[in-house]
């Protein structure tokens, strides 16, 4: 009682103190104390209590495909009722004939890393019989895997021949039998759903220490780029930083640094956030959100994806940006 007591007079302390700010100073300080408010590790801490993290920071899937190469298995978790991912099914599953990670077209090896899921394809697409009843196309390459030069395409999930003889591997794709494609379409929504593969057991149960460092950092970026500081919002940057379109640091630096000297009033909201380890990687995290961008000169509302990793000091460096 004495805990929940001390809770309700703080939060009645700091409600005082917004209004008595808003009184004085009127909205725009309220605005700038409650996006400071929003990099706190304190806060992003609470609120994480109530979030379950087994495979980082979700708001946007509601179904996770998990493939482990070295078993040869595909299991679908999906959030019930409680919003926690419970394992749903486990398949017998095929993929690419080569071990390790695909790095190019041709090289016989399913990808390891972080997907979506962007179509489902079905006869009624042209689907070849030789791909089962249907076929789930992913985001392979995603930023990442363009960052770091890898290529090749058309890696789906997908069912076996109905017409054709099959060896028991793929030239990439993850493949399990027919009943259990049509039964995985019947489970999961395309928009919702998202793919995770890795050479042996997918990494669950992420430390929530780590999310709301990366969640803190996050938002410091965001603020920083709010309220125009742009050595700070520079420091998020990696030396080696290559954006999805090619710029490199030095090149995104004076663009931003152009852009900064503006100082224009903005709006910056990030909403369906989602904090991925990325699989096969020490301290690399796949983070992608909504944003809603508004400023006097330009408005943007779409995905944004950032590739980061976490540095000693567990300081935010963004490696790719799209």
């Amino acid at each position: 009682m004495k805990i929940v007591f001390f809770l309700l007079v703080s939060i009645s302390i700091f409600a005082s103190d917004v209004l008595t700010n808003y009184r004085l100073n009127g909205i725009e300080r309220i605005e700038k104390h409650m996006d400071l408010e929003l990099t706190s590790k304190v806060y992003w801490n609470g609120h994480l209590q109530k979030n379950d993290t087994t495979f980082g920071y979700i708001e946007s899937h509601k179904n996770i495909l998990t493939c482990n190469k070295d078993l040869s298995t595909l299991a679908l978790y999906s959030k019930d009722a409680n919003n926690t991912y419970q394992l749903k099914k486990k398949y017998n599953a095929y993929t690419g004939k080569e071990k390790g990670d695909k790095i190019k077209e041709g090289d016989l090896k399913t990808p390891i890393g972080v997907y979506k899921i962007t179509k489902k394809l079905t006869k009624e697409n042209k689907l070849n019989s030789f791909y089962g009843p249907l076929a789930f196309v992913t985001s392979y390459p995603n930023e990442y895997d363009k960052y770091r030069g890898k290529n090749g395409h058309g890696i789906w999930i997908h069912g076996l021949p109905t017409e054709q003889e099959r060896d028991e591997f793929t030239q990439g794709c993850i493949a399990i039998d027919n009943p259990s494609i049509e039964a995985l379409s019947e489970n999961i929504d395309v928009q919702n759903t998202l793919l995770i593969i890795n050479g042996d057991e997918v990494k669950q149960n992420i430390s929530r220490e780590v999310l709301s460092s990366i969640l803190s950092e996050l938002y410091s970026w965001r603020y920083s780029w709010l309220y125009d500081d742009i050595d700070a919002y520079l420091s998020f940057y990696a030396q080696d930083f290559v954006r999805f379109d090619g710029m490199d640091f030095d090149k995104f630096k004076k663009y931003k640094t152009r852009v900064f000297k503006k100082i224009e009033k903005k709006t910056i909201i990030f909403k369906d956030i989602d904090v991925i380890p990325y699989p096969n990687t020490k301290d690399v995290y796949q983070i992608t959100f909504y944003e809603n961008y508004k400023s006097d000169t330009f408005e943007f509302n779409g995905d944004k994806t950032l590739i980061i990793r976490l540095d000693e000091s567990d300081k935010m460096k963004i490696l790719t940006e799209k």
